[in-house]
Parts: structure tokens; C-alpha cells; sequence
């Protein structure tokens, strides 16, 4: 299915769509402030399974983030953040960042990486967002797999074209961007760059 959700004013009709199929274990692909995403709830092991085998790779190499919608869930799913990285959190996001921390017990076993680590992002996108904040958890992301084609990762139609046999979802927000978020791992205390992405970095932050 394509969804048309309006970019500045997200339809609630279609927000509740979009979350029950998520509820029932599906899985969509939405957009986000930087590159449209897979995703789908963190707590359907099935739909993080599906989606690790669109993207062709093994669910314990995978490197999934969380799509809060804010950072009332960061103590949920990240153990205590030190008081300095809490304050670059505070003030990137939202924004095209993901930020590496430590897991917390609540994150499903079959979502932590090998260091015991979560990715947590917060874009700035309203549609994004509403859907979140109405799911009442994370979303479980993924990048789409990269093809040399921009227009097949920046175009819902040719996504949709593409994804229709493989997601139950196809959400056009709009023209997507074409570069993936910043990625910072904050687990030693010290914030460290880990990918280059939409968002600026100076490491001085």
C-alpha cells in the first residue's frame, strides 16, 4: 500500500493506519528527516526478522536504531547517560542524528549488538513523530538497502515500485534526503564521531 501522509500536517486517519498495521507485526518504510527508513514495533521479533531479510543481512550483524519521539524514553532503553552527553542530546535533537549508547535490560535481546549497545534517533519529522508518540514505543529502523540509484531511495513511488511485495506500507511524506544521519557513539563518555551524515559535527558540541 502507498500512504499519502501530508508532511506539515500529518492525517490522524492515516497516522492510525500506519500504527495499527505496525501493532499487527508489519513492517513500512516512512520517512524521516534525512534518507526514508524501514521500520517497524520493537516488540514483534518476527517484523525485526522480516526486515533484516529484506536487507539481506544476519539478524545478530544488523545494526538497528530506536525511533523515540522524544527523550522521555531514553531512560528506558539507554542505562544512565552522563550529564554531558545528555546536554548534546538535548541540543542536536531532534535532529539527523543517531547516538550510540549503552543498552539498557528493557532492549530486546535480539536488538543489542555484540557490545550490548543501542542506536538511539530522534529526526525531526512530524510525520515520523505522530507515529511514534501514537505506537506509545520505539520504532525499530533500518536504512533501506543503498542501490546507486538516488531517485530509489528519495521517490515513495519508485520505493513503493520496488518494496510493495516486501512491506506492508509505503509512506509518502514527501521527496526524501539523500544523506543518512550522523552517528555518534557516546559509550565511553567521550562523544565520538562514527559516520559522517546530514548533521553537522565538530566534536566540540
Amino acid at each position: 500500500m502507498l500512504l499519502h501522509i501530508h508532511p506539515d500536517n500529518p492525517q490522524e486517519r492515516n497516522i492510525k493506519t500506519v500504527v495499527e498495521c505496525l501493532k499487527r507485526g508489519g513492517v513500512i518504510i516512512y520517512p524521516t528527516d534525512t534518507i526514508y527508513g524501514l521500520g517497524c514495533d520493537i516488540t514483534h521479533p518476527e517484523a525485526i526478522a522480516k526486515i533484516a531479510r529484506i536487507k539481506g543481512i544476519e539478524l545478530k550483524k544488523a545494526q538497528f536504531s530506536f525511533i523515540c519521539c522524544d527523550l522521555s524514553h531514553l531512560s528506558d532503553y539507554a542505562k544512565s547517560v552522563d550529564t554531558p552527553v545528555f546536554r548534546i542530546l538535548k541540543q542536536l535533537l531532534p535532529g539527523p542524528y543517531t547516538f550510540i549508547l549503552q543498552a539498557s535490560k528493557q532492549v530486546p535481546k535480539m536488538l543489542k549488538t555484540k557490545k550490548d549497545t543501542v542506536g538511539i534517533r530522534i529526526p525531526d519529522n512530524k510525520i515520523c513523530h505522530e507515529i511514534v508518540k501514537a505506537l506509545g514505543n520505539p520504532l525499530m529502523s533500518a536504512s533501506l538497502p543503498m542501490d546507486a540509484e538516488v531517485e530509489y531511495y528519495t521517490d515513495p513511488e519508485t520505493m513503493h515500485d520496488i518494496f510493495e511485495n516486501l512491506v506492508d506500507i509505503v509512506i509518502d511524506g514527501g521527496p526524501g534526503e539523500i544523506l543518512s544521519s550522523t552517528v555518534i557513539d557516546c559509550t565511553s563518555g567521550q562523544p565520538e564521531l562514527v559516520r559522517a551524515g546530514a548533521g553537522p559535527w565538530t566534536g566540540n558540541e
